[in-house]
């Protein structure tokens, strides 16, 4: 994974694991891979991989069972509310891509139904 020096590494890593989730490369309730292993899966600090898991757990995705792992969260609610959050952010950032352009948002949305 290439990281952007303008966000903090832990983000980046919070943002692709929360996109895995959406898709459904990492399903429900499935457990997470190790701190050390995620680590090594994205070439971070094993103390930066721990702060992955804490903001996670913060922010209600995934749990811990002591002894047994981190594990996605099992509310398929949840996860529809963050996809939905991560659709809006990326529409915003279109948009706002498009304004800057001079393109207003009929127009945009011509040119979106135009590549259908």
């Amino acid at each position: 994974m290439e990281f952007n020096s303008a966000l903090p590494i832990y983000l980046q890593v919070v943002t692709a694991i929360k996109r895995e989730i959406v898709i459904g490369a990492i399903g429900l309730g499935e457990k997470l891979p190790s701190g050390r292993d995620l680590a090594i899966r994205y070439t971070i600090n094993p103390n930066t991989a721990s702060r992955v898991y804490k903001e996670l757990e913060s922010e209600g995705i995934c749990f811990t069972r002591r002894g047994l792992g981190t594990f996605v969260s099992e509310d398929p609610e949840l996860i529809s509310r963050m996809k939905a959050e991560m659709a809006q952010e990326l529409l915003q950032q279109f948009i706002d891509g498009m304004s800057r352009l001079g393109i207003t948002r009929a127009e945009a949305a011509e040119m979106i139904r135009r590549e259908e």
